[in-house]
């Protein structure tokens, strides 16, 4: 998963790291998320290892539950090659919520969001320049999934705009696009945030956003969502552990 040789040093990146993790808590107990073990290493590792491929320098992990557990690993095994900057949330605040609680720390213009349970193999460079070319307020990546019932579908227009996500709804199973938690928010934009109201990012704002507002691009690499037991059990197969690289 290594990344092509264009750089985002100029692009700070935001990690959404601090949910409760609910549903793999039985697998994991009092391991976060984002240190699951893959390949015998934490997902962080591996994200941390991938984004560097493209050259980022500054990476902010919004953490709140279990904050503790990934600053000590971070302390533990510092890695090296990317600035990693922790900033723990009083109380859960969602994923709005933590992006304004850390916005004095996300300095660039655009930032890259990643959700930090999830992993899409995509050229974020490319995604990147595109997103400056169309002058795009919001980006958001998405895939094509057999079952997009599971996620919830987003829908574009023939320009490539988002017209609406439709919610999760088991009942409606075929492919579709989804939401891969991977999004380019404007400085101006995240500014917004602080003033819309409700603590989640996708429910609060970016379905309340008017039509024509988040461009959409279409990743065709690996996608998975480690948010299950299921699904972190399929890591592996999905995340190859090709990023051992000197720290």
């Amino acid at each position: 998963m290594t990344g092509p040789t264009a750089k985002l040093a100029a692009i700070d990146v935001a990690l959404l790291a601090g949910g409760l993790g609910t549903r793999i808590q039985g697998v994991l107990g009092d391991v976060p998320k984002v240190l699951a073990p893959i390949h015998g290493r934490p997902f962080l590792e591996h994200v941390v290892d991938w984004l560097a491929g493209f050259g980022t320098r500054r990476l902010v992990l919004c953490l709140g539950h279990l904050a503790g557990k990934v600053t000590d690993h971070l302390a533990a095994r510092p890695p090296g090659r990317v600035e990693l900057v922790p900033v723990v949330e009083p109380e859960p605040l969602g994923t709005k919520g933590a992006l304004v609680f850390a916005r004095h720390a996300l300095t660039s213009d655009p930032v890259l969001v990643l959700n930090g349970d999830s992993f899409l193999e995509a050229d974020l460079a490319g995604f990147a320049a595109r997103h400056a070319a169309a002058a795009a307020a919001v980006s958001l990546l998405c895939v094509e999934v057999p079952d997009a019932g599971r996620y919830g579908r987003v829908e574009a227009d023939a320009d490539g705009y988002v017209v609406r996500f439709a919610e999760k709804d088991t009942g409606q199973s075929g492919p579709g696009l989804i939401n891969a938690g991977l999004y380019l928010f404007s400085a101006a934009m995240l500014d917004r945030l602080a003033a819309l109201p409700g603590p989640s990012l996708e429910r609060d704002v970016l379905q309340k956003l008017p039509p024509g507002t988040i461009r959409v691009e279409v990743a065709r690499g690996p996608f998975i969502d480690i948010g299950t037991p299921q699904s972190l059990m399929d890591a592996p197969g999905i995340i190859p552990d090709d990023r051992r690289q000197p720290r």
